[in-house]
């Protein structure tokens, strides 16, 4: 009886385990959301003029938007593709609580790069690096995440994701804050980059704590044996296995004496043995991984679902709508871009993602899924038409700052609920045990959509 009440399924007391899965969802997301909503300060110091032969020039043209969304995300392909296929080889703990602890360390880094005076090829060479290995990091840990949130009930993947979706909004907050201090440049930056440092080091202490939690444990410890208990308990009772162990006995006695009848009652007994234990071999049977190949076929819709989102958003965000320009001067100019470009994108893009928790339409059989996702495409040239800075080939259409912040709500919003729908529905697709391996397969083909994405916005960018 109390077996029975040890492998029952614990209750999420006060709701600490979402808690955690939402602060983690939101840590994996900060290295990313932190460089891309500082985009200004970076351009400041890298794009910066002196005065030649009595005019001011700029010294040299650096993309940084471009490049650095470039080099987050090919890290992101290349390391979830191994982190997809090896996550067996280092263990769940090193490779979170590791990606973290080196996530931290490059965050205090570009805090202190903030106060230390920098030739600017040098300070570019430096912030890319940076970008490169902290993505490459962060991929790794979402990777890893992604796999672990799949082992528990479905609405985890739902609050993991919507952390994911307010980091965004955490890094524009960030940003809007540090303009407002009124402080000197630098100071406003130092501010604004030891925010992810305190950022992240919640996340890894959350993480820390989630294994003393008891859901935490029934669900993630790989250890424990709660489950497999409880089914073998339920499939094959005790007494069942004492008798088979008397009928082998009998039978084996019987064979020796050379007692016929006896022989004839065991090989029935045998066959009820056999019965018994069944359950117990598919069990044993249906806990064998399938290979990544077969869970692929099972989940290539939601795949192309997730790449295709993030093509169509990385294509232009932040490349393109990052130099679209207020009509109106004075100090709006200066929150402008913080404002209409980041924070609407990330508080739609959270409600997008927050709003599959009650809302999962269309259904994941569906075929209107993937056509809807396809639909999305007719915001690449919509932005593009907006009043970008500078252009060469495209003319405005879209100059009213009212315009550019409607289809950012729609663009943004759709990209969130798109994207976490597709997230959710993969581990649907498969059985219990190949939740982790959808997981991370899901992952490359985020950081996929991403990539193709970010090679997409150079071209793009300069049709404008």
């Amino acid at each position: 009886m109390n077996k029975r009440e040890d492998t029952r399924t614990p209750e999420d007391r006060c709701c600490l385990v979402a808690v955690i899965f939402f602060i983690l969802g939101l840590g994996t997301l900060l290295p990313w959301n932190f460089f891309m909503t500082a985009s200004m300060y970076f351009n400041n110091r890298l794009n910066t003029s002196e005065w030649r032969n009595g005019t001011i020039t700029t010294r040299k043209e650096y993309y940084f938007n471009n490049w650095m969304t470039l080099l987050s995300q090919l890290p992101l392909l290349l390391f979830t593709l191994l982190n997809s296929f090896l996550y067996q080889r280092i263990s769940e703990r090193m490779r979170i609580a590791g990606s973290l602890v080196f996530i931290l360390i490059l965050f205090i880094l570009t805090a202190v790069l903030v106060k230390v005076p920098m030739e600017e090829d040098r300070f570019f060479s430096v912030t890319m690096a940076t970008i490169w290995f902290i993505n490459s990091f962060g991929a790794v840990l979402q990777g890893s995440l992604f796999g672990l949130v799949g082992l528990l009930p479905q609405r985890y993947s739902a609050i993991f994701m919507s952390g994911q979706g307010l980091a965004g909004t955490f890094a524009a907050l960030a940003m809007i804050f540090a303009i407002a201090s009124e402080a000197d440049s630098e100071t406003a930056a130092l501010g604004y980059f030891i925010t992810p440092c305190v950022g992240t080091l919640v996340t890894l202490i959350s993480y820390m704590l989630l294994p003393r939690l008891k859901f935490g444990r029934f669900y993630l410890d790989s250890k424990s044996k709660n489950y497999e208990l409880a089914m073998s308990s339920e499939l094959l009772p005790t007494d069942a296995v004492e008798g088979c162990e008397k009928t082998d006995d009998l039978s084996n006695s019987s064979v020796a004496n050379g007692n016929p009848i006896k022989g004839a009652n065991c090989v029935s007994e045998d066959e009820g043995c056999k019965q018994a234990f069944l359950p117990l071999q598919t069990e044993n049977a249906s806990t064998q991984k399938s290979s990544v190949l077969e869970v692929f076929k099972k989940i290539w819709v939601m795949a192309f679902c997730v790449t295709f989102v993030f093509t169509v958003t990385l294509s232009v965000f932040p490349a393109v709508t990052v130099d679209v320009k207020t009509v109106y001067g004075g100090h709006w100019e200066r929150y402008f871009i913080p404002v209409f470009c980041f924070l609407i994108f990330n508080m739609m893009d959270f409600i997008g993602r927050t709003s599959t928790l009650k809302l999962k339409w269309p259904p994941k059989e569906s075929r209107l899924f993937p056509a809807l996702v396809v639909s999305r495409l007719i915001f690449v040239p919509l932005l593009m038409m907006c009043n970008v800075q500078e252009r060469h080939t495209l003319p405005v259409f879209f100059s009213n700052d009212a315009a550019f912040a409607a289809i950012m709500v729609f663009f943004s919003g759709s990209s969130g609920y798109f994207v976490c729908l597709s997230m959710t529905y993969a581990p649907q697709l498969v059985e219990p045990k190949d939740a982790e391996t959808a997981g991370a397969l899901m992952t490359f083909f985020l950081a996929l959509g991403l990539s193709l994405g970010a090679a997409l916005s150079f071209p793009l960018r300069f049709l404008v």
